[in-house]
């Protein structure tokens, strides 16, 4: 498959029975296939239909708020939930994206990334280093507190410093475990996540029901949509929009919790290059032509499983374009019914345990025990057995919504590199398309490696500020880079409609200027 050395952009012929082939010349070829017939779209075949969104939706059930909800939430109630809407809609419109250019290549939009100016070489080394953020696992370090709570009947020692570090990496070796089995690595996800769905809905649910008032409620649903509101020194909240337009001086604004913020808004939904993962997984769902490239197989269970060394499309016709527009149609189903409204979910539970039972309470904890202060604060206006008996349960809770999500997060991470390399790369293209999971295990004991590092720099709180200052500046520069990609790469008529592109460049616009500002407060 050589080709001319330059990166110039040509464009390929559809009339032709080669592929297109755009781009990079240090990236190979595409191959040229028949895109697959979709199957029907809507509430009727809802099996059919459950994908990537569910997933990941999943995986973002509480990240945030399970630790930032006793420190915001108790203290601003819902006013500053706007943030995770805002977040959370910005980033479904970059999911589409991504998958759109998963639905036409069988790669994922990383691999589409390689194939522009200046070529592999250098995206290469410059994704790394926005990478380097996933070495921060603050979800592994904040679930020390519920597994020591679950084995012991009780909060651990904050003190402890030294047995906390140590559990931290006895637990991120022990949620390695599922990327191991299951044939396809992606289907095993699937099942872990609906498992944590379901416990997780369950239990927050009954408490919902049975112990939070209306107004909790009323109050979370409105400040899912008051936008511009921000903290102030005082414990209340401001709309920024209104103060602006009735001419008025801002009050003193609380920087340190427009840091956690900002924070929060890199971890409501996914964030971060992670965020990337939902063109893996529409090609390992079989979406498109997905279904002609393969996927990645786990180590144990997934014989006969391979992936193509190249993307595979197909010629744009009447009768494409209509499978074309089906396939499209599916995606958004999935984002907006599957994904939104899991995420929102996944934020507005344990904000309604923050606001019902820590409201007006001034939250001072050890950052290694913040994931059980909600639990705790349950225990006591519960009382009793009952009380106890959800104690536990949060704790469960506790421990899922942190440990499996960083299982999906650490995969997504792992599978970016491996799709990436396993196209970019000369000499891998030369490997057996079975021998997929070899690449795959030897990244992930690389990042494993390297995270047991990232876990001894301190705090779960000081990993998670780190982690969403580097994942918001992420997500802003891919946003960008993935509407390039689908602008250049992909035929004019499967380009996105102009109200996707502005809603793609808003959204790197959105994450750029808050990383900036996480920026600004911590260095400035």
């Amino acid at each position: 498959m050589s080709g001319p050395t330059d990166d110039t952009n040509v464009e390929g012929s559809n009339a032709s029975n080669e592929a297109p082939y755009p781009g990079s010349k240090r990236m190979p070829r595409w191959n040229l296939g028949e895109l697959p017939k979709p199957p029907k779209v809507g509430f009727g075949n809802v099996l059919g239909m459950l994908g990537p969104g569910l997933l990941m939706g999943a995986a973002a059930i509480g990240g945030g708020e399970w630790l930032l909800g006793p420190v915001l939430s108790a203290k601003y109630g819902g006013a500053l939930l706007w943030v995770a809407t805002l977040s959370i809609l910005l980033q479904v419109v970059f999911n589409i994206e991504c998958s759109r250019y998963a639905l036409y290549t069988g790669e994922p939009i990383m691999s589409g990334m390689m194939r522009t100016f200046v070529g592999p070489a250098f995206w290469i080394g410059f994704y790394l280093l926005f990478d380097f953020s996933g070495f921060f696992q603050f979800k592994v370090s904040s679930a020390v507190a519920p597994v020591v709570a679950l084995g012991t009947g009780e909060m651990p020692d904050p003190s402890d410093e030294g047995l906390l570090k140590a559990m931290s990496y006895v637990i991120w070796v022990l949620l390695l475990i599922p990327l191991f089995i299951g044939g396809k690595i992606y289907r095993s996800l699937k099942v872990l996540m609906t498992v944590k769905l379901i416990v997780v809905i369950g239990v927050l649910g009954s408490i919902a029901v049975f112990y939070s008032s209306w107004s909790t409620w009323a109050e979370i649903l409105l400040g899912f949509f008051q936008f511009g509101n921000i903290p102030l020194e005082n414990g209340e909240a401001a709309n920024a929009f209104v103060h602006f337009w009735r001419g008025l001086p801002m009050p003193a604004v609380e920087l340190e919790t427009i840091g956690l913020l900002t924070a929060f808004a890199a971890i409501a939904g996914w964030g971060g290059l992670s965020q990337m993962a939902v063109s893996n997984y529409t090609r390992d769902e079989g979406w498109g032509m997905g279904a002609k490239v393969g996927a990645i197989p786990s180590m144990i269970g997934g014989r006969g499983i391979k992936l193509s060394h190249v993307g595979c499309v197909f010629k744009v016709t009447a009768d494409s374009l209509v499978h074309w527009r089906g396939w499209l149609k599916r995606v958004q189903f999935d984002q907006i019914w599957l994904y939104i409204p899991t995420a929102m979910i996944g934020v507005a539970l344990p904000s309604m345990l923050s606001i019902e039972f820590l409201s007006g309470v001034e939250v001072e904890s050890n950052d290694w025990l913040i994931a059980g202060i909600t639990a705790d604060a349950v225990r006591s206006a519960i009382g009793g057995g009952l009380g106890v008996f959800y104690w536990y349960m949060l704790m469960i809770c506790g421990f899922l919504i942190l440990v499996p999500s960083t299982t999906v997060g650490v995969d997504s991470t792992v599978r970016r590199w491996v799709d990436t390399l396993w196209t970019a790369i000369p000499g891998l293209r030369k490997w057996d398309p079975s021998d997929v999971k070899k690449l795959y295990f030897m990244i992930l004991l690389f990042k494993a490696t390297l995270t047991m590092v990232g876990l001894s720099f301190g705090t779960p709180v000081d990993l998670l500020l780190i982690f969403g200052t580097l994942s918001n500046f992420a997500l802003g520069v891919v946003s960008f880079h993935t509407l390039y990609v689908n602008l250049t790469l992909l035929p004019k008529e499967l380009h996105p409609c102009w109200a996707q592109r502005i809603g793609v460049v808003v959204c790197g616009i959105f994450y750029l200027f808050l990383g900036g500002l996480m920026a600004w407060i911590k260095f400035a």
